[in-house]
């Protein structure tokens, strides 16, 4: 499994980060945009997307690799 991106806000835009990297991957004009490109990536490292607020807080996150634990499906 490969490095969680992370998507933060950067120099008032929004920005792709891996997890424990101190330099963003890329930079994006709205936060839509900077989602797309880190479940791209996310996607091809089978890792996860963690989604940060303006204010930094985690505000979602989004599994693109085996999942060790998966939920049951209760749905059907």
């Amino acid at each position: 499994m490969g490095k969680n991106q992370h998507v933060v806000r950067h120099d008032g835009k929004w920005a792709v980060r891996g997890e424990g990297n101190t330099r963003i991957s890329s930079d994006h004009r709205t936060q839509a945009a900077a989602i797309n490109a880190a479940v791209r990536a996310a996607k091809s490292k089978k890792s996860e997307v963690v989604i940060h607020g303006r204010d930094g807080k985690i505000r979602d996150k989004d599994s693109y690799g085996p999942d060790p634990y998966p939920p049951e499906d209760t749905k059907h």
